[in-house]
C-alpha cells in the first residue's frame, strides 16, 4: 500500500521514537510530526540511533528531523522542540493519521492515550525498562486504552527511573522497531498485531507474552470524560502487565 499520503505524530525522538521514526520513514510514510523538548546528551548515544556526538547539546527534535530528511529527502518532517502538553494534545492528534508514543514519563503516556481517543486516532504505546519491553496499540472503538489497563499514573517514586534502574540500549532499538512496524500495519488499514493486546517481552529469557486488554466499563478516557491534564516528567515506563507503562 502507498503510505505517502499518511502521517504520524511521534512523541519523543529518543530510544523508542528514534528507531520508530526510521522505520516509518523507510516504510514510505509521507509526513512525520515529531515532538520532544529534550536536548541530546552523551548518555543518549548508546540507544538513540538518530544522534551522533556532533548533535550534543542540540534539540532532539531538530537534530532528528535533519537526520531523517538527509536520509529521505522527499519526507515531510515537522519538528516541535517542546513538551507534548494538554493545551495542544488533541489538536496535534487530530492533524495526523496515527500517534506513536515513545515518551519516557508516565503523565505523557496517559495524555497521549487520552488525546488519541478524543481525536479518534490509533495510538501505538511502548515502554522499556531494564531488560523488558511492552507494546500496546489503542484503536478507538475497538480496543481498551492505557487507562483501561492501568487506570492512572503511579505515585512519584513508586517506579525507578531509567537512570536508577538502567536499560539495555539494544532493547530500546528493538522495541522502537516493533512499534514502527505496528504503526505501518495500522496506517495500511490492518487491525494491528497489538490492538487490544499488550505484548510484554523479557530479553533476559527471550520470552514474550500477550495480555488481552479489553475496554474497561466506566473508563473515563474511552467515554470521553477524562479531563486532559498537563504532562510532566515522572519516570521511565515500567514494562510489566499490571504495572504502569
Amino acid at each position: 500500500m502507498d503510505l505517502s499520503r499518511k502521517s504520524a505524530l511521534v512523541i519523543g525522538a529518543g530510544g523508542l521514537g528514534g528507531p520508530a521514526l526510521l522505520t516509518l520513514a523507510a516504510g514510505g510514510v509521507g509526513r512525520l510530526v515529531l515532538i520532544d523538548d529534550d536536548r541530546v546528551e552523551s548518555s543518549n548515544l548508546n540507544r538513540q540511533p538518530l544522534f551522533t556526538e556532533a548533535d550534543l547539546g542540540q534539540p532532539k527534535a531538530s537534530a532528528a528531523a535533519a537526520r531523517l530528511q538527509a536520509l529521505h529527502p522527499a519526507l515531510q518532517v515537522t519538528a516541535l522542540a517542546r513538551r507534548f502538553d494538554a493545551a495542544e494534545a488533541v489538536e496535534l492528534a487530530s492533524s495526523v493519521d496515527l500517534l506513536l508514543d515513545g515518551s519516557d514519563n508516565f503523565p505523557t503516556k496517559f495524555l497521549a492515550s487520552d488525546a488519541a481517543l478524543r481525536a479518534g486516532k490509533p495510538l501505538v504505546h511502548g515502554g522499556v525498562l531494564r531488560t523488558s519491553l511492552q507494546i500496546l496499540s489503542v484503536v478507538p472503538g475497538f480496543s481498551g486504552c492505557v487507562r483501561c489497563l492501568f487506570e492512572s499514573p503511579p505515585p512519584p517514586g513508586q517506579v525507578p527511573t531509567c537512570a536508577e534502574a538502567g536499560i539495555v540500549g539494544a532493547l530500546a532499538g528493538f522495541a522502537g522497531g516493533l512499534m514502527g512496524a505496528e504503526a505501518l500495519r495500522l496506517l495500511a488499514g490492518e487491525r494491528g498485531a497489538y490492538a487490544g493486546r499488550l505484548f510484554v517481552y523479557e530479553a533476559r529469557t527471550g520470552r514474550g507474552r500477550l495480555v488481552l486488554v479489553r475496554r474497561r466499563p466506566g473508563c473515563p478516557a474511552c467515554a470521553g470524560t477524562q479531563p486532559l491534564e498537563p504532562s510532566s516528567p515522572v519516570a521511565c515506563p515500567a514494562p510489566s502487565a499490571g504495572a504502569a507503562p
